[in-house]
């Protein structure tokens, strides 16, 4: 029996309305069909073409909730992303046609027509259900939007999906326990129609939902389709005999052909005059996946066997030739003079707009989410009260030289090092852009410049508290200039650190690559850094090749310089000094002298820093084309 609550939710005010902006599309997409579809990739092994969809055709009109159901690698997700206008596969090549109206349109137009929801909720953990709306709607819709309209808008979705409850209730991350997965996907799907898309692509919405969850979000689909006139398009694995009914028309796959399409409703009639009755008391879904899986044999025939024959009599029947004959009729008699879409009916914010929203968003999520920077901040604290305490009060003399060298190595390198903490935090908000640069919704230029500039107040924190801590209690240069010329390469240490696993992560979206590749990079730098072999004797090879563009390196030597320029030391009893300078004569060293055995210069602290700046420029310029290039 149906859920009262899905009843009432269905009656609630229609998406579609005029709410008095400019995002809403002049036309109404009244069919969208696709003819002929062929998508092959080159087989690794045999190096032999082979095909993932082959001539497959369909049309849906408006108001229509299709099924793309098959067993699995039957290529649902494949012929999804093909329709969506996605890449299809590595190296995939894409034959086929898709109509708009019986038109073609371009893809750009396209995507701002659709929009897709992955499979997986790349929802951020730490915003309110509410506020991912909010923020869907800021990068989404024009300034001529007003608020008062956009917050009414929202109101009408948070209704509709009958989620208005948990407006103010965070979506849930791994350390605070959020709504529920089957209320993540109803967010996923209400964040997506903020644009009002005419077509709505779904990638597995049911899956890990219970079957009651899964009817429950096919339900809301479905009444979102037919009051609003959407085409949705939902790959779909097991559904149960419930949710199954509710899909109007359905798309049977197998090994990439079609085995059937048409209405669900005649999926039974269809089946029995090809032979291959569905019995009674059966979930015709789950007997439909049986029948054309090509992994398990039947009873009476082969699997193989089967699944061509079936394949075969959809090919030969008159429902096949129908779909192909009406997409070509209506194709050809289509009007030429019919007005498209256009850039000027699906404005959208600006750059600076759209760079605003990602920055107010990303500040609510680095302060709420402590595995962004709270727990980074906790352990640089720590970092700070280890160093402070083993490098306790050291004082002004020669046999302290080592150690002042060795604090500032450590405070140097390991802040640098514990940097790989930002990976799991960059990899959610990668992420979320990848969903949202797939449906259009902004570039790779706001995302960089946002999370570039959201992260430099909470460094610049990071590199005040630790400072406090460690300088003062390890008994570095006493001085306001010398402490904060400190504080300024712990700073930029740590931009560019975080710049370094903005970079990897942008070409490796893996955590354990990630991690992997942003810890041998610290590994290295500490290396060739200058601490560990002095640039006087280094191998020139890592010299030349990676100690110039270490930034650990202009680091440590801006902060030996910071220390030693203006200090000097005691030469102890006896007078024996370490370091031979002009102050000999007085039991003194020099500070300049330490510098000197590592062939360390004063007065170029500003070229230091300019020379790391550059450095922090160019790894997230990297980490920009990286992002630019890569689709996924």
């Amino acid at each position: 029996m149906q859920d009262p609550s899905i009843t009432n939710s269905a009656r609630s005010p229609d998406l579609e309305r005029n709410d008095g902006g400019d995002f809403l599309m002049n036309q109404t997409v009244q069919n969208f069909s696709w003819r002929d579809l062929n998508v092959t990739v080159k087989d690794r092994e045999t190096k032999q073409f082979r095909d993932l969809i082959n001539s497959i055709s369909g049309d849906a009109q408006h108001g229509e909730l299709i099924a793309l159901m098959g067993p699995s690698g039957c290529g649902k997700t494949t012929l999804l992303n093909v329709l969506a206008r996605r890449a299809a596969s590595s190296g995939a090549k894409v034959i086929g046609e898709t109509y708009v109206n019986d038109s073609q349109v371009d893809s750009k137009t396209f995507q701002r027509m659709t929009s897709y929801v992955e499979q997986e909720d790349a929802l951020i953990g730490s915003l309110t259900v509410q506020e991912t709306l909010k923020f869907a709607a800021d990068l989404s819709l024009t300034g001529s939007v007003p608020k008062i309209q956009r917050m009414e808008r929202i109101r009408t979705l948070l209704e509709a999906f009958g989620i208005q409850k948990q407006a103010n209730t965070i979506v849930g991350t791994p350390i605070r326990k959020g709504i529920s997965g089957g209320q993540k996907r109803r967010v996923s799907v209400a964040s997506q129609l903020i644009t009002c898309p005419k077509i709505l692509f779904l990638d597995e919405p049911t899956s890990g939902l219970d079957s009651t969850a899964s009817y429950e979000v096919i339900s809301y689909a479905k009444e979102l389709a037919r009051v609003n006139n959407l085409i949705i398009i939902a790959s779909i694995h097991q559904p149960s005999t419930t949710t199954f009914k509710l899909f109007d028309k359905l798309l049977l796959l197998s090994s990439g052909r079609t085995c059937y399409f048409g209405k669900t409703e005649n999926t039974e009639s269809y089946f029995d005059s090809i032979g291959y009755s569905i019995p009674l008391q059966t979930n015709p879904a789950e007997f439909l996946l049986d029948l054309v899986s090509s992994d398990f044999s039947g009873s009476k025939e082969p699997a193989g066997e089967r699944v061509r024959a079936i394949q075969n009599a959809w090919k030969e029947s008159a429902q096949s030739i129908l779909v192909d004959s009406q997409i070509c009729e209506r194709v050809n008699s289509a009007e030429k003079g019919t007005k498209s879409w256009t850039e000027e009916d699906m404005t959208r914010p600006n750059g600076l707009s759209i760079t605003m929203a990602l920055l107010r968003r990303s500040f609510i999520k680095s302060y709420r989410d402590v595995v962004a920077y709270g727990i980074r901040i906790i352990m640089y604290l720590g970092l700070a009260i280890m160093m402070g305490t083993v490098w306790l009060r050291l004082h002004p003399s020669q046999e302290y030289i080592q150690p002042f060298t060795n604090a500032i190595f450590f405070g140097s390198a390991f802040m640098s090092f514990m940097a790989v903490a930002y990976v799991p935090a960059f990899l959610e908000d990668r992420a979320t852009f990848a969903k949202e640069r797939a449906n259009g919704l902004y570039g790779a230029t706001p995302f960089m410049i946002s999370n570039f500039i959201i992260g430099l107040p909470f460094l610049f924190l990071i590199s005040i508290l630790f400072s406090i801590i460690s300088y003062w209690l390890s008994n570095f240069q006493p001085t306001a200039e010398a402490f904060f010329t400190w504080v300024m390469w712990i700073f930029l240490d740590l931009v560019a650190a975080e710049s370094l696993v903005v970079l990897v992560t942008a070409i490796f979206p893996n955590f354990v690559i990630a991690l992997a590749l942003v810890a041998f990079a610290n590994g290295l730098w500490m290396s060739v850094g200058g601490f560990l072999v002095t640039p006087k004797i280094l191998n020139p090879f890592w010299k030349y090749v990676f100690h110039y563009i270490d930034y650990q390196a202009y680091v440590f030597q801006g902060m030996m310089v910071n220390e030693f320029s203006k200090r000097n030391y005691s030469c102890g009893a006896g007078c024996q000094c370490m370091y031979t300078t002009d102050l000999a004569d007085q039991c003194l060293i020099r500070g300049t002298g330490v510098l000197e055995s590592y062939g360390y210069a004063t007065g170029r602290t500003g070229k230091w820093a300019g020379i790391l700046v550059g450095i922090i420029a160019v790894y997230r310029l990297l980490g920009w084309i990286a992002l630019y290039l890569r689709k996924n």
